[in-house]
């Protein structure tokens, strides 16, 4: 992650998520074609697991979710307001992440 970080965003730091659109622009509207890829850091999940007192599934759900709304242009770094409204859509994608793996 730490080669990542700094080949494709310049920063010289590990990082828990990273998340690369298909397209040049960056956010496409959410339909049935793919988005790009969401590379996750399992270490860092493990660790930020422990370290929030949840499991590892809950962190693993969390990172998606942050990297599936960067794909589709959510940007929590932008202003405080686009992160509280990234941050409540977040919650809500996790909240339907774990709705659909409870039922299988």
């Amino acid at each position: 992650m730490l080669k990542l970080n700094l080949l494709y965003r310049g920063k010289r730091k590990t990082t828990d998520v990273l998340s690369f659109p298909l397209n040049e622009g960056g956010a496409v509207q959410a339909s049935h074609i793919p988005l790009g890829d969401v590379v996750i850091n399992i270490h860092a999940a493990k660790r930020q697991a422990r370290q929030y007192g949840s499991t590892f599934y809950d962190e693993f759900y969390r990172l998606m979710a942050h990297g599936i709304l960067h794909l589709l242009g959510h940007d929590h770094e932008a202003s405080a307001y686009k992160a509280r409204k990234m941050f409540k859509k977040q919650q809500e994608l996790i909240d339907a992440l774990k709705k659909t793996y409870r039922k299988h």
